[in-house]
């Protein structure tokens, strides 16, 4: 192989503590060996569902902070369903990945963001996820307009005369914003509203 060696990160999970991560991991580490890629290193989640966020995936966490600091070249897994449950994340993932010019090999889909084949699947995911987003805000204009047709009220509650008053009497006497939520069980956010539209 001409140049520098690809460096890798494995990403590998399961759902169940039952599953083992062991053969995902032999077998990418068996493509990387094909490839000539070095694996630097292998990020793990075990007995985690891929429809949680980040935030309660530790490996995938760790995984994303390796991507954002350009710790590797490429993530190569085990499948498109090891990295998230759904079309919008994987797009937001793979943008974070182009974003740093960081490749994705996907085993089972045989997707290799490297290739021009890879780069082109890649765009099409793209497209995909553009249309899903459009369909939902298609779905949301749609109910929106139903519910102002059969008159329902839209919008934050209207904040009760008698509170706005209490919130001006309070600030008044020179309580803060957050004294005057507290003391009147609202939100700080309500209190700034009647404040500046007074």
């Amino acid at each position: 192989m001409v140049g520098k060696s690809k460096r890798v990160a494995l990403y590998i999970r399961v759902s169940t503590d039952g599953q083992t991560t062991e053969n995902q991991r032999r077998e990418l580490a068996e493509v990387a060996e094909r490839h000539g890629w070095d694996v630097v290193q292998v990020f793990a989640d075990k007995g985690i569902s891929g429809a949680k966020g980040r935030d309660q995936r530790p490996a995938f966490d760790a995984l994303c902070k390796g991507i954002a600091r350009r710790d590797f070249d490429m993530v190569a897994a085990w499948s498109v369903d090891r990295l998230g449950r759904s079309l919008q994340d994987l797009v937001g993932f793979l943008g974070e990945l182009h974003g740093k010019h960081v490749d994705l090999y996907l085993h089972q889909q045989g997707l290799d963001t490297s290739t021009p084949a890879g780069r082109a699947m890649f765009g099409m995911l793209g497209v995909f996820a553009e249309f899903e987003r459009a369909m939902i805000r298609e779905r949301v204009t749609a109910g929106l307009a139903r519910a102002r047709a059969q008159g329902k009220r839209l919008g934050r509650p209207p904040v009760a005369d008698g509170k706005a008053g209490k919130v001006r009497a309070a600030r008044d006497k020179g309580l803060s914003v957050r004294q005057i939520a507290d003391k009147l069980g609202i939100g700080v956010g309500t209190v700034h509203r009647i404040l500046s539209a007074a």
